[in-house]
């Protein structure tokens, strides 16, 4: 009897959950790709399903910033792979049947029992989810099949392409061998870079508070001191989670007063001065359901839409050649909510407006003037570049003065998310998932230029998106509001900037649209790291890269050339390539890490969404290589010993095909 295939998942977090998923439904549904027994074994210091990011050892107090109905790990029709469709709850729909009796073995706490599809919840809930997928997994997969987990962390992989692969663990002597392995590390630490060791260096020179950028669960914030003024760079979803765990984290309380809330602090918390590039936050996520028909998506930006930009010579520029389609299809999905949701607020029908809107140039005057003549209140009426820099153009003498500006901002973004009467916003969110979908193969072909794969996609868009899309719940920024009355957080503008002050011996920022500067005790980095392979806080990772078996992204054109950090990997099937472009037949890689790009490990329902299109597409392409090659009899590694370590280090650069 054949021994069985072996192969090895490096991460059990909701990536190498979902991955695992795809392997199972492709082994029920596909002859083909059927390998005999195999043997998989996942590799996760932290819980199998949750992993790092969402495992239930973290603070109460961060939450979700997706509605429970908004999040699934299941297929479902909308997704268009070649493998089957196994549909299952959103995490709403499970929360319903664990109450019901209908899902057993979760323990029920108060929130699942109160849990709601509008609600935001804790990422301990998401937690008790992700490990119940996980073990849902489990019991589904083929009798073939069994499944090993190791709580450790890998540290390096050797082999060549016809050799078995060797997965070195850092609890154990003999590393796991395998015909396959699949990095699947999600996001990761990273070593400082040079600014931020000198920033950590200046500060503990004089006594300061600096917090790089890292995962906000894993911060260390004792150093931050009470009462003193904290720069905070960053506005998004890390700032969120730091601003709570800063104020309601140190015995803040937050109560109800009127239509608002109060902040009660405690006398522990920092003053923290906040800026960004846009200088505001990220816009909260809305509440309501689309009130007209339902938007027919993707409209002008599908695959059709994707052929005509690859076929076109020279390469594509992302603002010049592809943004002005995108633009056109979240106009698509806000206009056709406001016409058909909405008839009170317009002046036109809405076949006539389709008609003209589909001849027209979305970022184009004349499309202006359609829309002037259909929607009589500028507010209601769609303007992207006012969206993405709603601060440019304007100048404040004061922080006070640009705090009360943006208050009212906020304000006037909460009403909007929470008012039905403004549902075209939503309308315009669920165009912006359908354009992301549509994206990954545009960044396969490789026909972006350099200059904008990096400025314009990684920079600005990938920006927009998470500024647009990405956004916290409405309670949050309500919070954010209480804590500004209370002065424990003020607003430093956009475009901000910050410097080390030797003389002064204090951290020094300010913004571009305030006069007025600032002296600090500290400055939080309110941020994840930067993907960097060579410099990533995963030993495996740095080995690959240090030894040649791996390299990351380097994008160059003319005098024009940057390092992502990213891991390159090859677009078609996520093998990780070397140093000198060649393929690992038998290692994947998938995740933040990677030059795929990030894409969510969970998704919004009836999306189509990247991530299991991505799941099952690198689940076929590792079960056809384990069904075709030939593989090595003996898997049994030689043990790797303190006295024989100088044998391993010899192994560095020989993995390569």
């Amino acid at each position: 009897m054949p021994r069985p295939a072996v192969v090895v998942i490096v991460g059990a977090g909701p990536n190498g959950a979902g991955l695992l998923e795809r392997i199972s439904a492709n082994l029920d549904a596909a002859e083909e790709l059927r390998t005999g027994p195999l043997e998989i074994h996942l590799v996760d210091p932290f819980p199998p399903g949750p992993g790092r990011v969402w495992r239930h050892a973290q603070s109460p107090l961060l939450r979700m910033n997706s509605m429970a109905e908004d999040v699934t790990m299941f297929t479902d029709e909308s997704v268009r792979c070649q493998g089957p469709v196994r549909p299952g709850p959103s995490l709403a729909e499970w929360a319903t049947a664990v109450r019901a009796g209908e899902i057993t073995g979760v323990e029920l706490d108060a929130e699942l029992m109160s849990l709601r599809g509008n609600d935001f919840p804790t990422r301990q809930v998401q937690s008790k989810y992700l490990e119940w997928f996980f073990r849902h997994t489990i019991r589904r997969l083929p009798d073939s099949v069994t499944v090993h987990v190791h709580a450790t962390t890998a540290t390096a992989v050797t082999g060549n392409c016809d050799q078995a692969q060797q997965v070195w663990l850092a609890d154990r002597v003999a590393p796991l061998a395998a015909d396959a392995v699949v990095l699947a590390l999600g996001h990761l630490d990273a070593e400082p870079e040079p600014e931020q060791r000198r920033l950590a260096d200046f500060a503990t020179e004089h006594g300061l508070a600096y917090l790089p950028p890292e995962y906000s669960a894993d911060a260390d914030l004792s150093a931050i001191p009470a009462g003193e003024p904290v720069v905070m760079r960053g506005f998004g979803q890390a700032f969120i989670d730091l601003m709570v765990l800063l104020t309601e984290g140190r015995g803040g309380r937050f109560e109800p007063v009127g239509d608002g809330l109060r902040y009660l602090p405690s006398g522990q918390e920092p003053v923290l001065y906040v800026g960004s590039r846009r200088g505001v936050p990220y816009h909260a996520k809305t509440t309501y359901r689309l009130q007209g028909e339902s938007p027919e998506l993707p409209k002008f930006f599908d695959a059709n839409t994707i052929d005509g930009l690859l076929a076109q010579p020279g390469r594509l520029e992302f603002r010049r050649d592809v943004w002005p389609a995108m633009a056109k299809e979240i106009g698509w999905g806000y206009y056709r909510e406001l016409f058909t949701g909405h008839p009170d607020k317009v002046a036109m029908d809405w076949a006539e407006f389709a008609e003209h809107f589909a001849e027209l140039e979305f970022l184009g005057q004349r499309m202006r003037d359609l829309v002037a003549r259909a929607v009589p209140a500028k507010a209601d009426r769609l303007d992207l570049a006012t969206l993405d820099r709603p601060l440019r153009g304007m100048s404040f003498d004061r922080f006070a003065d640009l705090g009360g500006y943006l208050h009212d901002y906020v304000e006037q973004d909460l009403a909007r998310r929470s008012d039905p009467a403004f549902s075209a916003d939503l309308g315009a969110f669920l165009a912006l998932l359908s354009v992301y979908g549509q994206l990954p193969r545009l960044l396969e072909s490789g026909r972006l230029s350099a200059r904008s794969q990096v400025e314009e996609f990684d920079g600005w868009w990938a920006g927009f998106f998470s500024f647009y899309a990405s956004g916290p719940p409405g309670d949050r920024l309500e919070q954010l509001l209480a804590l500004s009355r209370a002065g424990v957080l003020r607003f430093l503008g956009p475009d901000m900037w910050v410097r080390a002050d030797a003389e002064r011996g204090r951290f020094v920022a300010g913004s571009a649209g305030v006069t007025e500067e600032l002296t600090a005790s500290g400055l939080i980095e309110a941020r994840l790291p930067r993907a960097n392979a060579r410099r990533s806080g995963a030993e495996l990772l740095r080995r690959l890269v240090q030894d040649g078996d791996g390299a990351e992204e380097v994008l160059a054109e003319g005098a024009f050339g940057h390092n992502t950090g990213l891991l390159l990997v090859r677009g078609d099937d996520a093998r990780v390539l070397d140093r000198d472009g060649r393929a690992h037949q038998r290692r994947f890689a998938l995740g933040a890490h990677t030059n795929g790009r990030s894409v969510a490990a969970f998704a919004r329902p009836r999306t189509n969404a990247p991530s299991f299109r991505r799941n099952d597409n690198v689940a076929r392409e590792l079960l056809r290589f384990l069904a075709s090659a030939e593989r090595p009899e003996d898997l049994v590694p030689v043990p790797r010993t303190a006295e024989s370590e100088h044998v391993f280090g010899d192994l560095a650069g020989r993995s390569r095909c």
